[in-house]
């Protein structure tokens, strides 16, 4: 059983150890706090991705979210059977599919975004608001940082332009 803060000893200063560490309090509470979708916390990025319309087809938001390709499609099958998401074709090349989320599928996310956000201030408990406010700012620009030479360019953006040359 975890003591307070004053009953640890120093908390260690190694990056690994704390973004290890923070990573899986979070992985699992949001997975028990989500499991009714398919494919659990991918499942939600999903429906986020296809929310927010930052990628503009499946494949490109297979590469925002890390998501070979192959298994996007069985996790968009589970979702659509589900009636969380649709898949059209993108009316500018009809070999790429665009996702929507379905009038379900938004009460759905707005419903696990709540959930998503007690898990987020459960696990940066141990931080005020403004510094958990900081601390996402900070890890979404290094996470941006590290798609790219171009912090401006997103990963759903260069997929589209190379999708659009092939």
């Amino acid at each position: 059983m975890a003591g307070s803060q004053e009953d640890r000893p120093e908390a260690s200063q190694d990056f690994g150890w704390a973004l290890g560490t923070l990573f899986r309090a979070y992985h699992k509470a949001v997975g028990d706090a989500i499991a009714e979708i398919p494919g659990g916390p991918r499942g939600f990025q999903v429906l986020d991705s296809a929310n927010s319309g930052v990628c503009q087809n499946q494949a490109a938001m297979a590469d925002h979210l890390g998501i070979d390709r192959t298994a996007m499609t069985y996790l968009l099958d589970d979702l659509e059977a589900r009636g969380l998401v649709q898949r059209t074709p993108d009316p500018a090349d009809r070999r790429s599919r665009r996702v929507t989320l379905t009038a379900e599928g938004t009460k759905t996310l707005a419903r696990l975004t709540v959930r998503v956000a007690d898990v987020e201030r459960h696990v940066l408990g141990g931080l005020q608001p403004d510094e958990a406010d900081q601390l996402r700012a900070i890890l979404s620009r290094a996470a941006l940082g590290t798609v790219g030479s171009d912090p401006n360019e997103s990963a759903c953006t260069i997929v589209e332009s190379i999708d659009a040359s092939a």
